[in-house]
């Protein structure tokens, strides 16, 4: 607190020793009473101090809470000033998490940001923690809370001798996906680089580190770069940190946009008594209450020596980063790169050096490495919920999402409690919160709204319900997780209400709403299983990217014809372990009989470049996008491609419309080899001859297309990675994601290429990337002669309509002006012209 606040004088009335409090809310309430008693503030801010603490967790670590009010409130704030319970017997928190110090903030400035500096050096401090819990003296723990940092803080906060100043232009701050660009940009530096804002310092190669800053808009820094090429080194990373600018604001932008589309929410019947919470997605839902109870989790303390317990927690780490970005590619092609962004910047915390020297530190002085992991994860992200950034307090929550993964490739006993176990539809889910992951991987066709006493609009689990479709509600309170399971219930995604025991008219009426809403949605895709006919007669074969069986449902429902992708590394890269041949055959056999006789195109093992799988043991590369992936890495490896192919063959001699298609074909000489073993393993199974196909994704492929149609049946082409070869662009570059885009004339004029090649020999083409998902890309691939779209379900609808109420003779000519413009926001300004 500022110098000439005095806020503490009277320390008796401000400190309660040995205090008791029956739950968390009963402590939150009394440390109120505390400011309230002192002057500090009105009457009313103990109750914003409770709706506080459903938004972001307060709990900073080590037995210390900080409860404090919502920025909302601090108009009730009169001075300045902290309240303390010293609660020797301790009060849960939150599951796991017991205070023994609850430390109440009352603050209408950034005043409190010297006491939480303090509070973190203290938690890192056991001995003194517990001298503090123990006192009879209120005098030590105001003393404790006044103490100025050590004077080595003043020496860590020097800048190195090339400096830069840089004001936050970031709308949101500094949060874990700029962050992570930061962290990047300075592990790719010849030179040391420190980010300074005012005394405090972070290294910006631990993502961490930046995030303890707690960087606001219009907070001044100054970066500084010592070493070689010192002002080389500061002056490029200055400009990834300013050409980040352009896209927070634009994201900023976007999300204010969306929040000010007025909404009008479902009104009871009845006098109905309701939760009240935060709205985060929109729509309604009716259901019974399924309640996902905290997971208990205790992490026990098993010391190992330090050489055993540094290689589990590095194949841990290796293991849950390849999970991670199995997910990330799996929820690009789910749900789009936007949300995909989400799993890339927590896969970076894995990388986070002060995580991992914390986890380390706690080992050497002799704790188990699952103790230890669960400990730095709870430090660190009690330190990110302490900072009163509300962005930042969310991604506290990203930290617990990916170390919960890490504990569970620790020790499988330590996984968290499952999803896996719903009621039947249409279930409510009731959770103190949710991860991000678990909310991308929810089974939508059980689940139809979400309620969470913690979390925030802005969290990533709420962007995820979003684009999920899912009616939900955040910041409920403790109130939710009362609710008895099987309790009917109406969720308001909009009004941010969930409401109790309707009566029957209720009911009525509500579900009266979502079915005008759903009947609003069916008259835009009611056509949906309609074949994809332009009005000219031309037809376009419309398939989904699926990779599991129990997928294949709702993408048959939305429209799709059959399987036009099924990726079959997930197999791989969501376990620890090869699946064998009997294992592989089940899965295909799964999504043949799915199909019922519609076409599935199954793609060989595409491992390399992003899709790493660790118990494969491959060569470490310096650049895997240009190594050994796909068509190379199978035939080098005939350990994986002949299993494969065999659990393939087996597959398709009970029936259906099974295609093989083999990935990153460069030369004709690699599709002759693959064809060779693949006519040696039917031939000794005496399976039927299926269509062997390959996928056109890097230049080359397109280029030669007429070569390669000698060979292939039919052609796939992969527009995401022809895109990034195309182009010389990393896709998984957030410095570059927007110049990524697969309607650049370039990548056009390769598709054409390909056509024109596939059709010398009679062969069909289609293309399972992302334009084939989006209307006028779609729209364009027609007119450049492609025949068949695969795409991720929900884009289904939308592109057939599109198609449907073209003509071929128009869809031609429009190819033929996009490919004669200059870049691809031409093309897609030739597009809004159009529609």
């Amino acid at each position: 607190m500022p110098a000439s606040a005095e806020p503490l004088t009277r320390a008796d009335e401000l400190v309660r020793i040995a205090a008791r409090a029956a739950d968390k809310e009963d402590a939150i309430r009394q440390v109120g009473q505390l400011l309230i008693a002192a002057g500090c503030v009105a009457p009313g801010y103990e109750e914003s101090m409770v709706r506080r603490e459903a938004v972001a967790n307060t709990f900073l670590g080590a037995g210390v809470a900080i409860p404090h009010g919502l920025g909302e409130d601090k108009g009730l704030v009169r001075r300045d000033g902290i309240a303390i319970l010293q609660l020797r017997d301790g009060v849960e928190w939150n599951p796991g998490q017991t205070a023994h110090l609850v430390v109440g903030i009352a603050a209408n400035s950034d005043s409190h940001i010297a006491i939480l500096r303090r509070l973190t050096r203290l938690i890192q401090d056991d001995a003194r923690i517990q001298s503090l819990v123990a006192t009879d003296d209120a005098g030590v723990i105001t003393s404790a809370l006044q103490e100025n940092a050590p004077s080595a803080a003043a020496s860590a906060a020097e800048d190195f001798s090339e400096t830069a100043k840089w004001t936050v232009e970031y709308p949101a701050g500094l949060h874990a996906r700029p962050a992570s660009a930061w962290g990047e940009a300075a592990r790719a530096a010849t030179a040391r680089l420190r980010v300074r804002h005012g005394s405090e310092t972070a290294d910006p190669r631990s993502l961490v580190s930046l995030l303890q800053l707690g960087l606001k808009a219009g907070d001044a820094v100054t970066i500084s770069a010592d070493g070689p090429d010192a002002r080389a080194a500061l002056d490029a990373f200055l400009a990834v940190v300013r050409r980040l600018t352009a896209r927070e604001k634009e994201d900023a932008a976007r999300a204010a946009a969306k929040a000010s589309v007025a909404v009008r929410g479902w009104q009871p019947v009845t006098a109905l008594k309701a939760i009240v919470g935060v709205a985060a997605s929109p729509g309604l839902a009716v259901g019974k209450v399924h309640v996902l109870a905290p997971s208990e989790l205790v992490v026990p303390d098993e010391p190992v020596d330090l050489v055993t317990g540094g290689a589990l927690l590095d194949e841990a780490l290796t293991r849950t980063r390849a999970q991670m970005k199995a997910l990330v590619d799996e929820t690009t092609r789910r749900l789009g790169a936007s949300d995909a962004a989400i799993f890339k910047a927590q896969a970076d915390l894995l990388d986070d050096t002060d995580l991992i020297t914390l986890t380390c530190q706690l080992m050497v002085e002799g704790h188990g490495v699952g103790w230890a992991w669960d400990q730095a994860v709870g430090r660190i992200a009690g330190q990110l919920s302490a900072l009163g950034n509300p962005v930042l307090a969310a991604r506290a929550a990203d930290l617990h999402d990916v170390g919960r993964r890490v504990l569970a490739a620790i020790d499988p006993a330590l996984a968290a409690g499952s999803l896996a176990v719903l009621p039947e539809a249409p279930a409510i889910l009731i959770a103190p919160d949710l991860s991000p992951s678990d909310t991308a991987t929810l089974d939508t066709n059980r689940v139809v709204g979400i309620a969470t006493a913690l979390g925030g609009p802005t969290s990533h689990s709420a962007i995820l319900a979003r684009t999920l479709g899912l009616p939900s509600i955040v910041a409920g309170g403790a109130d939710l997780l009362a609710l008895p399971p099987g309790t009917a219930v109406i969720v308001d995604g909009d009004s941010g209400r969930v409401w109790l025991d309707p009566t029957d008219a209720d009911l009525d009426s509500a579900k009266a709403w979502i079915t005008d809403l759903a009947e609003k949605r069916l008259a835009e895709a009611a056509d949906r299983s309609r074949p994809a006919v332009t009005r000219d007669g031309h037809e376009i074969a419309v398939a989904a990217n699926v990779n599991r069986p129990d997928q294949v449902a709702f993408a048959l429902a939305q429209g799709g014809e059959g399987v036009g992708l099924m990726r079959t590394e997930f197999l791989f890269l969501e376990r620890g372990d090869t699946p064998d041949e009997a294992e592989q055959e089940a899965i295909y056999r799964g999504m043949i009989d799915a199909l019922d006789g519609r076409p599935l195109i199954v793609r060989a093992l595409d491992i390399g470049g992003d899709k790493q799988v660790p118990h494969l043991d491959l060569p470490k590369e310096e650049n895997p996008f240009l190594g050994v992936r796909g068509a190379r890495l199978l035939l080098r490896r005939p350990d994986l491609l002949d299993p494969q192919l065999r659990a393939l063959y087996r597959a398709a001699k009970a029936g259906g419309d099974l295609s093989i298609m083999f990935p990153m074909i460069t030369s004709a000489w690699e599709l002759v080899r693959l064809r060779e073993r693949c006519e040696a393993i039917r031939v000794e199974l005496d399976a039927p001859v299926v269509p062997i196909g390959i996928m056109i994704e890097v230049p080359a492929a397109a280029v030669q297309a007429r070569a390669l149609a000698a060979h292939a049946d039919f052609f796939s082409i992969g527009t995401n990675d022809l895109t990034q070869y195309a182009l010389a662009i990393d896709r998984q570059n957030p410095d570059l994601a927007n110049e990524a885009d697969s309607l650049h004339p370039a990548v056009l004029r390769l598709i054409a290429m390909t056509v024109e090649g596939a059709r010398a020999h009679g062969r069909w083409v289609g293309v399972c990337g992302g334009i084939a998902g989006d209307p006028f890309g779609a729209a364009l691939l027609v007119g450049l002669g492609v025949t068949e779209l695969s795409m991720t379900p929900r884009d289904v609808p939308a592109v057939k309509a599109r198609i449907r109420a073209s003509d071929l003779t128009a869809l031609e000519a429009l190819a033929r002006r996009a490919v004669e413009m200059e870049g691809a926001a031409e093309v897609r300004a030739l597009g809004e012209a159009v529609a």
